[in-house]
């Protein structure tokens, strides 16, 4: 991962909201709902991998998307993991 860049999950958050038919701005109500102060900037800066994500936010991300955590990885990283 090129080190100017602050997470690996970026794209993939994009992949999975673009495919529920959520803007970013849908995305942060949603999250700020689910107890997380986070404004559609704070989504655009992480889709575009310059924001960390902490452990707690990829949670709620995950909850308010409805989608497993290993989905938030790219495929290369879930090729890695071990089989539930």
């Amino acid at each position: 991962m090129d080190s100017k860049h602050r997470n690996v999950c970026g794209r993939e958050i994009i992949r999975l909201r673009t495919a529920r038919d959520l803007s970013q701005q849908q995305l942060a109500t949603k999250c700020q709902l689910a107890g997380w102060d986070v404004s559609r900037d704070i989504i655009a800066n992480i889709e575009l991998r310059r924001r960390e994500v902490t452990d707690e936010e990829l949670a709620i991300l995950a909850r308010v998307i409805a989608a497993p955590l290993e989905e938030f990885y790219p495929r290369e990283i879930r090729a890695r993991l071990p089989k539930r």
